[in-house]
């Protein structure tokens, strides 16, 4: 479900700064993408350094699509999830946890100061080196909404330094964002809490307990 709009995105973005579609087969949603050469990820830098690209890049793909257009709302994506993880409740390891982040699911996009196509999976290992640019985007997940939502997944591939200082970790990226930092620990809070997922452990509800509001 998350994916399903991958191919209208890059051709929305267009190479900026995502790889370029070169061809696609929409019915088999086959697609042939511009090569990253030499294609090695980010993740190979410093999570600080990770920090001010990826912010960069963010900042670079936000932008509003023309009416009319095919891309979801972000409500829509909180929706699946939300009834996803209603669906788990018997694993739920604090439920009253889960339902703040379950609300937040609801009222954050309701809320949004200014909606623009976002990425929601851009972390370090979706950034590739390349000739073109220094780091291309590859794997967008697009839908319409929040600009502080879209920071969390990068956030949480930086788990070890977030569950150590969440506060300064969330902080610090935000402020690179340009986006509120209050909307951005929310967001986080939100998926730490009521995320579906597989295993429903300690992690998680830990960081979330951490950055509760």
């Amino acid at each position: 479900m998350e994916g399903e709009h991958e191919l209208r995105g890059l051709r929305f973005w267009n190479g900026d700064p995502t790889v370029r579609l070169l061809e696609a087969d929409e019915e088999l949603g086959a697609m042939l993408l511009e090569r990253c050469v030499p294609g090695t990820a980010m993740r190979d830098l410093p999570e600080s350094d990770q920090d001010m690209e990826i912010a960069r890049l963010l900042r670079r793909l936000w932008r509003p699509p023309s009416s009319p257009h095919p891309f979801r709302s972000l409500s829509r994506l909180m929706e699946f999830w939300t009834n996803e993880t209603l669906a788990d409740a018997s694993r739920w390891l604090d439920a009253g946890l889960v339902r703040e982040g379950l609300r937040l699911f609801k009222e954050l996009p309701q809320t949004a100061p200014t909606e623009m196509l976002l990425a929601t999976d851009l972390h370090a290992g979706n950034v590739l080196r390349a000739e073109r640019e220094p780091w291309l985007v590859i794997d967008p997940k697009p839908f319409v909404g929040d600009p502080a939502y879209d920071s969390t997944q990068h956030l949480f591939n930086c788990g070890a330094r977030l569950r150590a200082d969440p506060d300064g970790t969330i902080s610090r990226f935000a402020d690179l964002l340009g986006v509120d930092r209050e909307r951005v620990r929310l967001w986080t809070f939100a998926r730490a809490a009521a995320e579906p997922r597989d295993n429903w452990n300690h992690d998680r509800t830990a960081l979330a307990r951490a950055i509760a509001p």
